[in-house]
Parts: structure tokens; sequence; C-alpha cells
């Protein structure tokens, strides 16, 4: 299976020369927490794409809100999360691999601060890494306002998301740092065709690499059979699984509650971190039981018979292109899920419900009938993160920014 990749033609030739703009390492401004986050994401996976070529400083998220005591218990727990992050400071997790959390304070007043700290750590744990002409990588956006300071040789937007749609962020102050970033950096990725086809005209130069999957990891895991995860061996089948996040950005309560009461023969399994009240959950054939390290969720999707993305209604879901959904397809399992635009690229490998009637007839028919693995695993086999890591150095390779070569 080839690899999907469309391209727009850049506007203006690169300033330098091909062998003028030789990166020697990544200095990445990451969308979460190396610490606490799932390690699955893009810019994770494609750190360590590119960590076989050069050195990597992985900044963790400098964030797009700030913290509100409405949130109750979940604002201390966020505050004090963040706190322990700090503590680590800088920490060599590997000779090509270092994650930094920079002393950077929530705030207008606290942005301004943190422009003339953060720079400053972030060079000399660059420097630690042995990285002097690094490519900066911008996941976030706020890590617009440290491109000058850093003096990058090239720099590599990621537009996976809309953040300007996240809860509690300064939508104008993140569309404006948005903006300035398509017109800065010498690639703007994206990963869903729906961002892809709205802001392309709007970007230097733009790339569509959507996701790519562990393959091997999630194929092997659903092809295994037998042996299971103990704390779902005690669990009645048939079991429907979601994995990822429990928030109200992506996950609609709602939803999930009545499907499992439309079925109450069938066990509802979630892992994942959860910000939303516990007590919602408390139905006899629901289990929460919390995130679990990325390494092994893909044995807890192969010992489900359906898995499921029971998404909310939002214009961030809109345009996501979630990147458990090829995960679900690598396992085997068939998929039930919310709309969303990047759907139309797997019509017939996975079922579609809008409401809780739908969507509960749908598990019920796939865990009766379900499809062939191996087709539902055909569909992402050549989408491996290494084909993409190379998509992407092809990219950027052709707007003149190059691995220097050891």
């Amino acid at each position: 299976m080839t690899v999907l990749l469309q391209t727009e033609p850049a506007p203006e030739a690169p300033r330098e020369t091909s062998a003028g703009r030789a990166f020697d390492g990544v200095i990445c401004f990451g969308g979460g927490d190396w610490w606490y986050h799932n390690r699955g994401h893009y810019d994770l996976q494609m750190m360590r794409e590119l960590g076989g070529r050069v050195p990597v400083l992985y900044v963790n998220s400098i964030g797009i809100r700030v913290p509100s005591l409405s949130e109750g218990g979940m604002f201390f727990h966020r505050v004090k999360r963040k706190l322990k992050s700090l503590a680590r400071g800088f920490v060599r997790v590997s000779e090509r691999f270092g994650v930094l959390s920079p002393a950077v304070l929530p705030g207008r007043y606290g942005a301004r601060l943190s422009q003339a700290v953060a720079p400053v750590q972030i060079r000399a744990a660059a420097r630690r890494m042995g990285i002097r002409r690094p490519l900066v990588w911008v996941t976030c956006p706020p890590g617009y306002r440290y491109l000058d300071a850093l003096d990058p040789v090239g720099v590599v937007y990621e537009r996976t998301d809309r953040w300007e749609s996240f809860p509690e962020a300064n939508t104008g102050e993140i569309l404006e740092l948005h903006r300035a970033l398509q017109q800065r950096a010498d690639l703007t990725l994206y990963c869903a065709t729906l961002l892809f086809d709205e802001e392309k005209g709007s970007c230097r130069n733009a790339a569509y690499v959507d996701h790519g999957v562990d393959f091997d990891l999630f194929a092997s895991a659903g092809r295994a059979g037998g042996g299971e995860p103990e704390d779902l061996s005690g669990l009645p089948r048939p079991r429907v699984g979601f994995v990822g996040a429990i928030d109200a950005l992506t996950f609609d309560p709602r939803l999930f509650e009545e499907v499992a009461r439309r079925l109450p023969d069938f066990h509802f399994v979630c892992i994942g971190s959860s910000t939303l009240p516990e007590e919602r959950f408390a139905l006899p054939n629901v289990s929460m039981l919390g995130q679990r390290p990325y390494e092994s969720v893909a044995s807890y999707m192969a010992a489900c018979d359906v898995l499921v993305m029971p998404w909310n209604e939002s214009e961030w879901i809109t345009a996501c292109n979630p990147v458990k959904l090829k995960e679900y397809l690598a396992v085997g399992r068939p998929v039930v899920t919310r709309p969303f635009h990047e759907l139309c690229r797997y019509e017939g490998f996975v079922q579609v419900a809008r409401d809780a009637e739908a969507f509960a007839g749908a598990i019920r028919q796939a865990a009766a009938n379900p499809p062939e693995p191996e087709r539902l695993r055909a569909r992402v086999e050549g989408d491996t993160w290494k084909a993409k890591g190379e998509a992407v150095l092809n990219e950027l390779s052709r707007v003149g920014v190059e691995p220097a070569r050891s």
C-alpha cells in the first residue's frame, strides 16, 4: 500500500541552498507532556523517527490555556502534575532523545517572562544534546514565540488539530499564532484532509502526511489470541472497548451512557485517563480501568470484541483524524464511531452511527457479524510510522531543509 501524500507547490524558493540548511537536531514543542500523555501521538512518533537521524529535544507542552478553579479537583490534579514535570527539568531519556520541562508561566504577563527565561533553558538543553543548528518543530502554537530566540535553520508547523477550538483557549491569540506559523514555517504538516483543503493556500508550503501506526505491535496483538491483560480476564463478553482520553473535548458521556444502557448484555471497557466525574459511569456493565502504558494498549484492544469512538459533535472532532482509528484496524476488530470528515477515506471499513439507538445497533451487528480481520489490517498495513517519517523527510528536502550527514 502506498503512503497517501498531497502537497502544495512552494510559493517561493528556499532562502538558502539545501547544503546551507542542514539541521543537526530537532527541537520539538510538543502537544503534550512526555511524562503523562500517550506516547503514540503524531509529534512523539515523528520524533522517534527523526531521532534515528539526529538528536531530538522534546519540549513538554507549554500550554494554550490557564487552569481554572472551576475544574474542581481536576484543577489541583493538573497543577500537581505540572509541578512534578517541572521538577524533572531536563532528562536525557536516551542518547538521542531528551525531554525538557521549561519553567513557563500561564497568562499574558507570564508569557512575557517565559519568553525571556525559557529559551535560555531550551538552548542549554539543546547544547547538551549536541544540537547547534536546530530544526524547530512546533505542535502547540505558542511555540511560535520562541522561534527567533532559537535561530532555527528550518521550521515545521504540525497542524494536527484545531487548537483554537480547545476549551478555555484564547481563540483570538491562538489564531494569530497559527497564522504567523503558516507564514513562517518552511513546512506546515496536516494529517486531516479537511484542514489541509481549507488551509493549504494560506501556508508557505503545505503537505498532507497523515498518522501512521505501529502496525506490527497492534496486528500481532490482534492475531495472538489466548492471553489477555489480567484486569480484563474476569470481565464478561462480548466486550466493547474504548482506548483514549475521556474528556469533554472529545468524548460524549451521554452517548456512551445511553449506549451502555441499551446493551446490558455487553460489557464496556474504557482504557485512558479521565477528566470527567467517575459517577457518570457508575453502570454495572462499565469498567473504567484508567490509563495504561502505550506498549500495552494493543493487548487491551485485542481483548475486546468491538472497538468504539463515541465522539461528541464539535469543530475539533469534525476536523480530527484520530490515530486510534488505524490502531483499531490494525488489531483487526470491528469499529463503530460517530461521524467525522476523515472517515471518507475508510468507507466500508468502519460502521458510522450518530445517535445512541443507531450506535447500539451497530455494535450488536458488528459483534454478531464481524468483518474479516485481515481485510481491516490490510487497509493500514502500509501506513507505518517509518513510512510517514520518510514522507516528512522527503517534504523537508523539497523545501530545502535536510538532516546533516554524520
